[in-house]
């Protein structure tokens, strides 16, 4: 079966790991015969190439430095950068004096280099053309108060380019929540093991470009360490989308039925059909509300559309669909009630968004499946776990595994950096931009998922590959016409593409076509 685990061998996903991890391998590291403060140097070396390499002309940095390790590498960052005849303005956030063991050391290099250092006051004005946080990196503990959000709130009202060490300052490194503020760095760049809260939650909106240097330590020879998540890469859809058979016949590519589109809610059960048969879906069939059907016909007539005014006129629709899809419109009326029971009565898998997890939550309490997908965005996450959305995304990663426990099956937890959580572990997409943030969206990734099952791929396989997919498409449909106006809409036109490994289209050929249309 193409698309199976065993077909990721030909690519190494990057790791990601908590940091408590991190600092496991960091300890490993300086056990096994490196010096402590000769690992400081390499990050701090290795910050210093990357603040070069993205802004070679710089004359003066502002460096602030906190007291730990990442307070130390900004101290012997300050070095490095004065020895090559930058002007260095190092600001402390606790004094020399009270530093320790490597951080007490970085300080005195940057001292006998020649740099000056001015402790922390309120009002201080950067005289860098950069500013580089070396103020906490993963070693803090709570929300943020006192100097460090001082410090924190100057840099981000600087208006100034930052360098993030390790993690931008008051970003949780297991979570991508941020502690009460935190900075919003141009760049970061992390050390030993990359952290899962670098990419999800506001991580991507406060880490900009996230540089990865390892600095000598292969984290996955430490067996026992197992990282909490991988991130995904756009090269697995090469291996998971092979070239389909010379003698591919519609029967082959599997049958999707789509449950959705209570009365006066067709829209979303349409963009899911149409997402279902453009990702190459055999057949698709959508059972909705009688008043929707000749608008389906008309928008779509590849779809087989079918008025339903109630779960009881299904008949053997379901039995002829190879996956059921259900949601999208569905509604938590009597309507969508009855086609949630029916779906749920039957033995193909099933791919449940919006209404139908808004329904699990508050109708069918108790459902486990090992053959089904989830895709909750943070409010409908709440609602099944039974907390906030706040809650959820304060520590997003914790919550889709407590949803994959308590439901089973893989749960894709949506929204920046979206997770996916199955029997396999995690995974997070890095794809995706604030243009997704409009209508529909969700309506589309459930019609992809739908059709990817259909066609014979696993169950993890299908949703990673969806949700890399569906961000993919908005990423293209971006280049070629920016973020705000993006339509869920927009997405099938480029997702067909996206599946279709090794065909470069001409991108401007597809928001030409579209922009034609709008013109007639």
């Amino acid at each position: 079966m193409p698309g199976n685990r065993s077909d990721e061998s030909q690519l190494v996903l990057r790791p990601l790991y908590r940091a408590e991890q991190v600092r496991e391998l960091d300890r490993r590291t300086i056990a096994a015969g490196i010096e402590g403060f000769a690992l400081m140097q390499r990050a701090a070396t290795a910050a210093w190439q990357s603040l070069k390499a993205r802004w070679p002309g710089v004359k003066r940095i502002t460096v602030l430095c906190g007291g730990g390790n990442n307070g130390g590498d900004g101290h012997v960052l300050a070095a490095l950068a004065s020895v090559a005849g930058v002007e260095v303005q190092r600001i402390a956030l606790k004094p020399v004096a009270a530093l320790e063991g490597d951080a007490a050391r970085a300080a005195e290099m940057a001292t006998a280099a020649g740099v000056g250092l001015e402790p922390w006051s309120k009002g201080i004005v950067f005289s860098g053309e950069v500013v580089v946080d070396a103020l906490l990196g993963t070693g803090l503990g709570g929300e943020m108060r006192g100097t460090f959000r001082e410090a924190i709130e100057a840099i981000n009202v600087s208006g100034l380019p930052v360098l993030a060490i390790d993690v931008p300052s008051g970003l949780a490194a297991d979570t991508g929540a941020a502690l009460g503020t935190a900075v919003r760095a141009t760049r970061t760049v992390t050390f030993i093991g990359d952290k899962i809260g670098l990419h999800t939650g506001r991580a991507p909106a406060l880490t900009g470009e996230v540089h990865f240097r390892a600095l000598g330590v292969d984290a996955r020879s430490h067996a026992d360490l197992a990282p909490a998540a991988e991130l995904l890469d756009q090269d697995l859809l090469r291996i998971w989308l092979p070239p389909r058979s010379r003698d591919a016949h519609k029967g082959a590519m599997g049958h999707v039925l789509i449950l959705g589109g209570a009365p006066g809610f067709g829209g979303a059960a349409l963009l899911a059909s149409e997402a279902a048969a453009r990702l190459g879906a055999g057949k698709v069939s959508l059972a909705t509300a009688p008043e929707h059907v000749t608008a389906c016909l008309t928008y779509r007539p590849e779809v087989m559309v079918h008025g339903l005014r109630g779960a009881a006129e299904l008949g053997d629709l379901p039995g002829k669909a190879d996956v059921i899809v259900i949601g999208p419109g569905l509604g938590q009326g009597a309507w969508g009630q009855g086609m949630l029971q029916a779906a749920l009565a039957e033995s193909r898998p099933l791919v449940v968004d919006a209404d139908g997890l808004n329904l699990l939550a508050s109708h069918f309490g108790g459902q486990r499946r090992d053959d089904w997908v989830l895709t909750p965005h943070p409010g409908e996450a709440g609602r099944l776990l039974g907390c906030s959305a706040a809650e959820v995304e304060a520590d997003r990663p914790a919550a889709v595994r407590e949803l994959q426990r308590r439901y089973g099956g893989v749960v894709v937890l949506k929204g920046a950096g979206s997770l996916v959580a199955g029997p396999d572990g995690m995974a997070v997409c890095p794809y995706g931009n604030p243009g997704m943030a409009s209508g529909g969206m969700g309506d589309v990734l459930t019609g992809i998922l739908g059709a990817l099952l259909a066609q014979g791929l696993a169950l993890e396989t299908v949703a990673r590959l969806g949700v890399m997919i569906h961000a993919l498409a908005a990423d293209m449909a971006v280049r070629d016409a920016g973020e705000r106006g993006l339509l869920a809409a927009d997405l099938a036109s480029y997702a067909r593409v996206i599946v279709n490994p090794g065909f470069e289209p001409g991108f401007h050929s597809l928001a030409g076509g579209h922009d034609a249309h709008k013109t007639r």
